[in-house]
């Protein structure tokens, strides 16, 4: 799956997008920034149980995994009873890749229902002050 933009994200609208993960398998969506002073923001939930979620960044696609930077570590997701939110800021431009993954269930397989949205910094300059 290639990369997502920061574009790409900005015209996702307000729908939800699915993912569908099978048991001991793992889903990811890279997305390539090039602008820093971002904020990727996500809201998702799983159906049936529960899935584990991560956020890794990578300076570029030349950078081996074992060299990516641990944003939010491997954490497991209650994430069928309650929606689960966050965000990260954008502080050197690269790949910020969120990773769905169900490698823990042997059986089940799970849907991510997820919303993304980028925000830039507002700056503020002054020129509307009299």
């Amino acid at each position: 799956k290639l990369p997502l933009t920061v574009e790409e994200i900005m015209n996702f609208g307000e729908s939800n997008r699915e993912l569908f993960i099978k048991s001991s398998t793992y889903s990811i969506i890279p997305i390539t920034v090039t602008e820093m002073g971002l904020t990727i923001s996500w809201i998702f939930s799983s159906d049936p149980k529960s899935i584990s979620f991560s956020v890794v960044y990578q300076e570029s696609e030349d950078t081996p995994l074992d060299q990516c930077k641990v944003l939010i570590p491997m954490t497991r997701c209650n994430s069928h009873k309650e929606t689960i939110r966050g965000q990260v800021k954008v502080r050197n431009s690269g790949i910020y890749t969120l990773i769905f993954d169900n490698t823990f269930s042997r059986f089940i397989s799970k849907r991510v229902f997820y919303h993304l949205a980028v925000e830039r910094p507002i700056i503020y300059d002054g020129s509307d002050f009299p």
